[in-house]
C-alpha cells in the first residue's frame, strides 16, 4: 500500500495524535497518582540531613579508634570510666526515646495535654542524661584528665561531647515545639516539625548506643 492508497483521515501510526490522545496518555502514565504527601517529602529530606550527621560521627568514631591507646602514659578507659553512671545515662536516653514515640502517637490522635505531657517527660529525661554526662566531664577535668591530657582523652571528649551538644540542641528544639503545640495546636507545619524532632531524637539514641558499646563497654572490658 502506498501513501496515496491510505484512506483520508486514516493514521495507522497515530502520528497526528501526539498533540491529543497520545499526549494525554503520556500525562497519565507520568507521575500517576500525583505528588508524594508533604509529610513523606519532609521526612525524607530530614533523613538526608541526618545522614550527614552520621558521616560526621563516623569520622569521630574512626579518630577515637585510632587514638584510644594513645594515653601518653596517663589513665585509659579502664581507669576512668564508671559503667554505673554511664548505664544510668543510657537508660535515661533510651527511655526518653520511648516517651518521644508515645508523644508522636498522642499527636496523631490530636490529644493536646497528653502530647504536652510526653514532651515534658522526654525533655526531663534528656536533662537527666545531660546532667550525668556533665558531671562525668567535670569529674575528669577536676582530676586533671581533660581533653588536653592525651590523644585518647581528646578523641573521647570530642566524640561524647559532640553527642551531648546534639542532645542539648534537641532539648531547646523540644521546648520550642512544646510552646508551638500549646499556642497554635496541631497545624500541619507544626506536626512536620515535631516529626523532624522525633527523627532527630531517635537518631541520637542510635549514636549513643554505639558510643556506649564501643567506648565504654569495650573500653572497660575489652
Amino acid at each position: 500500500m502506498t501513501a496515496t492508497d491510505v484512506p483520508a483521515g486514516h493514521d495507522p501510526y497515530r502520528i497526528g495524535h501526539h498533540g491529543a490522545a497520545g499526549h494525554h496518555d503520556m500525562a497519565v502514565g507520568h507521575g500517576e497518582g500525583g505528588p508524594a504527601p508533604k509529610r513523606i517529602i519532609v521526612g525524607y529530606g530530614f533523613w538526608i540531613f541526618l545522614l550527614s550527621d552520621f558521616v560526621m560521627f563516623s569520622a569521630f568514631f574512626a579518630a577515637y579508634a585510632v587514638l584510644k591507646d594513645r594515653t601518653a602514659g596517663g589513665p585509659g578507659a579502664q581507669q576512668l570510666f564508671d559503667l554505673t553512671d554511664t548505664a544510668l545515662e543510657t537508660g535515661a536516653l533510651l527511655l526518653s526515646s520511648f516517651c518521644c514515640g508515645l508523644m508522636s502517637l498522642e499527636m496523631d490522635r490530636k490529644r493536646l495535654w497528653a502530647t504536652e505531657a510526653w514532651m515534658l517527660v522526654t525533655g526531663l529525661l534528656g536533662f537527666v542524661f545531660i546532667f550525668l554526662e556533665g558531671r562525668e566531664f567535670a569529674h575528669l577535668v577536676a582530676m586533671g584528665d581533660g581533653p588536653q591530657r592525651s590523644g585518647f582523652l581528646t578523641a573521647f571528649f570530642t566524640l561524647v561531647g559532640c553527642h551531648g551538644l546534639h542532645v542539648s540542641i534537641g532539648l531547646l528544639w523540644l521546648g520550642t515545639m512544646m510552646a508551638q503545640v500549646y499556642f497554635k495546636g496541631f497545624r500541619e507545619y507544626i506536626q512536620l516539625r515535631v516529626l523532624c524532632f522525633s527523627l532527630f531524637w531517635h537518631a541520637l539514641d542510635i549514636i549513643w548506643v554505639a558510643i556506649f558499646t564501643l567506648v565504654y563497654l569495650i573500653g572497660v572490658h575489652g
